[in-house]
């Protein structure tokens, strides 16, 4: 996949390069070791085994020196996950969700002044309750047969219990299961696990912070999407930069410093990263700080969300500290066109890339791909993280078989308005009101061809009825094009790359 490239000009790292002699930056990798958010993520335990310095499986340096036990495999259900951006979330309606394969409702209580979620099914015939609504009194409500909940999961409300009869509301089965969760960083995140032992875990453990998201001296964009392959091909897809550049991309050099069960941190020319398992990567970029006095910062966080075998869902978050006020001007959508035409650019591919991949085996990643250059360094460093601490692929319990969903047809893999346009404020809002300008130009466009047909001549002038055609003509094809425009950018848009 193409970087998703924050929403501002920037120099390419090439373009730096031949400009300077030397390095305009350095990382916290480095000797020299300026500040970095990269920095105030999870922090890392000291290892037993040395640095990856080479990235191919078969002429790897990396020295194991412990055994492994129980103890060293990785928990997925026992992690935080970010569910969705506080800023695509309607307070007045419950959202659905699946993640690490729950089914989960996201829905506002206001009388807590709290984003909650709950397992979505009602108790009672366990109807999903992401197609309920909130009610006047700021319950969420079950629309099958009305039954009502609190914040706490306790149900307030049985409409068919008689007042009279037993309080079978107060029934420990009537209460819906609450999973912890909190919003950190503008996003909802939650605990996949609804034991009473996990109530308070978040004074224990918390969700990774990137303190910068709450900066005000940063602007940020957010997107998100539903995308149809798995988390395992996500995520080393937006930790390969190596194939940026059309002509075939150049050598990067990358190194990778130990990795850890929580994760690694890499190096490379111009930039570093780090993965926080299970879901956070963040990579992090200084450029030349030109006439302003503070270092100028780009900070791209992707946040890898597992739903199922072969669906995953992506937040990504472009940030920096200069050009802030293009955000106030330009609205979100205007990048989300771009952004997901860099996730379409390699969608098909990556779908059957993962259906290769486990005709071969997921745990035999090392030997169905060959991967001989330092470029690959951050993709096999997860795919041993992954082996070594889970098995070569997520853990799923027993909620599923071992199989991929089938592949539909194109249009329906790529598809932008389900994966993302009904899941983001800003798409939603644009695409309404283009669909209703279109709607807008059609109408006026017949009802100019009306007037000059029914008006008789002499009436109105000549250059008026002309001018009235024009427009009619005008806002026909006017219409045509919004339709095409909303088409191509909003449901599909093929993306063929022998004819980009």
């Amino acid at each position: 996949m193409e970087a998703l490239r924050a929403p501002t000009p920037v120099s390419p790292p090439s373009l730096i390069r031949n400009q300077l002699s030397k390095p305009i930056f350095t990382l916290p990798f480095t000797p020299n070791k300026p500040y970095s958010p990269l920095t105030t993520l999870t922090q890392f335990k000291t290892p037993k085994f040395k640095t990856l310095t080479a990235v191919s499986p078969s002429v790897s340096t990396e020295q194991e020196t412990e055994t492994h036990d129980q103890d060293d495999k990785f928990d997925w259900f026992s992690q935080w996950y970010a569910v969705m951006p506080v800023c695509d979330l309607d307070k007045r309606a419950p959202h659905g969700k699946k993640v690490m394969g729950l089914d989960v409702v996201v829905w506002w209580d206001k009388n807590e002044n709290a984003w909650k979620v709950f397992d979505d099914m009602c108790p009672h015939r366990l109807a999903p309750l992401s197609q309920g609504r909130i009610d006047q009194w700021g319950r969420l409500q079950c629309v099958y047969h009305g039954w009502c909940f609190s914040g706490s999961g306790d149900c307030k409300l049985i409409p068919q219990a008689p007042p009279d009869g037993p309080p079978v509301n107060t029934f420990k089965k009537a209460c819906v299961a609450v999973y912890p969760s909190t919003v950190q960083n503008g996003i909802v995140w939650f605990w996949p696990n609804t034991d009473r032992q996990y109530k308070d875990i978040l004074t224990k453990k918390k969700p990774p912070s990137i303190p910068e998201l709450d900066d005000p001296s940063y602007t940020f964009q957010m997107f998100n999407r539903e995308i149809p392959y798995g988390y395992e091909i996500l995520a080393e897809n937006l930790m390969d930069p190596a194939h940026v550049d059309r002509e075939g991309g150049a050598p990067i050099d990358i190194t990778i410093d130990p990795i850890h069960k929580n994760g690694f941190t890499a190096n490379q020319p111009y930039g570093g990263s780090k993965f926080v398992a299970p879901s956070v990567h963040i990579s992090f970029t200084e450029i030349p700080k030109g006439k302003s006095a503070q270092p100028r910062r780009l900070l791209l966080i992707f946040i890898c969300i597992p739903v199922s075998p072969g669906n995953s869902r992506l937040i990504f978050i472009s940030g920096r500290n200069f050009a802030v006020g293009i955000d106030r001007i330009v609205p979100r959508w205007t990048f989300h066109i771009g952004q997901n035409l860099v996730i379409d650019s390699d969608l098909y591919l990556l779908h059957i890339e993962e259906k290769k991949l486990m005709e071969a085996g997921f745990s035999n990643w090392e030997k169905a791909c060959f991967v001989p250059t330092k470029s690959d360094a951050k993709v096999v460093a997860f795919r041993k993280w992954l082996k070594k601490y889970s098995g070569g692929r997520i853990d799923w319990g027993n909620k599923f078989n071992k199989s991929l969903p089938s592949t539909p047809p194109r249009e329906q893999l790529m598809d932008r308005y389900w994966s993302h346009v009904v899941n983001c404020s800003s798409c939603n809002g644009a695409y309404k009101g283009l669909k209703a300008l279109e709607v807008a130009l059609q109408v006026f466009s017949a009802a100019a061809v009306a007037m000059v047909a029914a008006t008789k001549q002499g009436i109105i002038s000549v250059a008026a009825r002309n001018t009235l055609a024009v427009a009619a003509v005008l806002c026909f094809v006017g219409s045509k094009w919004l339709a095409y425009f909303v088409y191509k950018n909003f449901h599909f848009h093929d993306y063929n790359h022998a004819f980009q």
